[in-house]
C-alpha cells in the first residue's frame, strides 16, 4: 500500500474514532449530568430551559452546568482516543497538533 493510501486510511479511521467518541461521550455526559442535577436539587433538570414557565435561575444554572459538563466530558474523551491513536500509529491524528507546532 502506498504512503498516501496509508494516510487516507488513517484519516478515515480517525474520523470514525472521533465521531464515535463524540456520540458516546455525549450520551454518557447526559446521563451523568441528569443524575448529578437530580442528586443536587432533588428533581429532574428542566426539559426545555427556554420555556418561559421554567424558573430563570434554574434555566440559567442548567444551561451553564450542562454546557460545561458536556464540553469537559467530550474533551476528556477526545484526548483519550487521540492518545490511543498516537500509541497505535506513532503519530498524532490528522489535524491534531500539540500547541506551538
Amino acid at each position: 500500500m502506498a504512503k498516501s493510501d496509508d494516510k487516507e486510511a488513517s484519516s478515515k479511521l480517525w474520523g470514525v474514532m472521533a465521531t464515535a467518541t463524540t456520540l458516546g461521550s455525549g450520551i454518557v455526559a447526559r446521563k451523568a449530568m441528569t443524575a448529578t442535577w437530580k442528586a443536587a436539587t432533588g428533581h429532574k433538570p428542566p426539559a426545555n430551559p427556554a420555556d418561559p414557565d421554567v424558573n430563570f435561575r434554574e434555566a440559567l444554572a442548567w444551561a451553564a452546568f450542562s454546557g460545561t459538563f458536556v464540553a469537559v466530558v467530550r474533551m476528556l474523551a477526545a484526548r483519550k482516543v487521540a492518545h490511543y491513536y498516537l500509541a497505535s500509529t506513532g503519530e498524532l491524528p490528522p489535524g491534531l497538533r500539540a500547541d506551538g507546532e
